[in-house]
């Protein structure tokens, strides 16, 4: 293996909505950002985004953003100061879960419906069941891992890539990339403009790891 520094993963949680302070699932209905998110991308921007920062531009590979406002508007807020815009996809490969029957819907109202559900082994009626989201998150983690491979055994692109998405779709994302079930990830917190970095143990690809999660966001 060369001895090019490991490869990275960027995982951003868009910043705070609405539907986020009151706990609704928010899947496909496209809620933007409330005023303190729009603060909130703009601060991590300021603190990790940048030459010589932590998400250094001259790194980065590619960015896949969800299409929803609240992602989309993210992604601006963290990387639209910079002299020139990162490449990125916007792509559906990366939107939030999608809740079906209990979109908009909070826990408690959820549990009315049906007492035992737990997304984490149910998915959701009319949406996505936990089998479509593993499918669609490996098909993602699989395009991130050849971008890695790419640039650590070959030398093409950039070290980093970068994901703009949603608190379920991270926490799905975190737990597949280490190679657990997709369950885990209800032990994982995602923070409104949360950053995770993911990469690798030991300077070896096989070796999948969480190395931070939740980067400067503020705690709730």
């Amino acid at each position: 293996m060369s001895e090019r520094p490991m490869p990275r993963l960027f995982l951003i949680r868009h910043g705070q909505t609405e539907w986020s302070i009151n706990g609704r699932h928010t899947g496909r209905t496209d809620i933007p950002l409330t005023p303190e998110g729009e603060q909130e991308a703009a601060e991590q921007a300021r603190i990790l985004v940048g030459e010589g920062k932590v998400i250094d531009p001259k790194n980065i590979c590619t960015v896949f953003v969800s299409p929803r406002i609240r992602a989309h508007r993210t992604f601006h807020l963290l990387f639209d100061h910079l002299p020139e815009v990162p490449h990125h996809v916007t792509t559906e490969e990366v939107r939030e879960w999608d809740y079906g029957e209990y979109e908009g819907l909070k826990p408690a109202e959820i549990k009315k419906l049906n007492p035992t559900w737990t997304i984490w082994k149910d998915g959701c009626p009319g949406g996505e069941s936990t089998e479509e989201m593993c499918y669609r998150v490996d098909n993602v983690i699989e395009k991130v891992r050849e971008y890695h491979r790419a640039w650590k055994e070959e030398g093409k692109g950039s070290r980093d890539v970068v994901i703009v998405a949603h608190g379920h779709f991270n926490r799905v994302f975190i737990a597949r990339w280490i190679n657990f079930p997709l369950s885990l990830g209800t032990h994982f917190n995602v923070e409104p403009a949360g950053i995770a970095i993911l990469s690798y143990n030991h300077n070896n690809l096989a070796e999948p790891a969480l190395n931070a999660l939740n980067l400067y966001a503020k705690p709730r």
